[in-house]
């Protein structure tokens, strides 16, 4: 699935990144817990968070996850979209929750891990 194709099908917003890429997502990871993300050891998954802080983005660059939704409205701050800039990473933003988010993406094909 594209950024694109993601970010239709969450009604979401993306804060960093380039909407146009050719990045594909085929997995996610649903956490709160970062010390659970930092167990992960697939390649580039997609991370659904509802944690919107600066751990959130150096989780993330530890874990090579490009690519993060921050669910239940919740919105990234000018540091954290500097930090996933200046990382390579894609932020998007979605009024939906971290469950209804993974679910309405599993619906369209994304894997789980785990």
């Amino acid at each position: 699935m594209t950024i694109k194709e993601l970010i239709e099908i969450i009604d979401g917003q993306m804060v960093c990144g380039n909407p146009d890429s050719s990045h594909e997502v085929n997995e996610a990871f649903a956490s709160d817990l970062m010390s659970d993300v930092l167990t992960l050891d697939h390649l580039n998954p997609l991370l659904i968070t509802g944690l919107s802080n600066l751990q959130t983005i150096r989780t993330a660059e530890m874990a090579d996850i490009r690519v993060i939704v921050l669910a239940r409205g919740k919105k990234a701050t000018e540091e954290m979209i500097e930090l996933a800039t200046e990382h390579g990473m894609t932020l998007i933003e979605t009024p939906f929750s971290v469950f209804r988010t993974s679910g309405m993406l599993y619906q369209h094909g994304i894997k789980p891990i785990y």
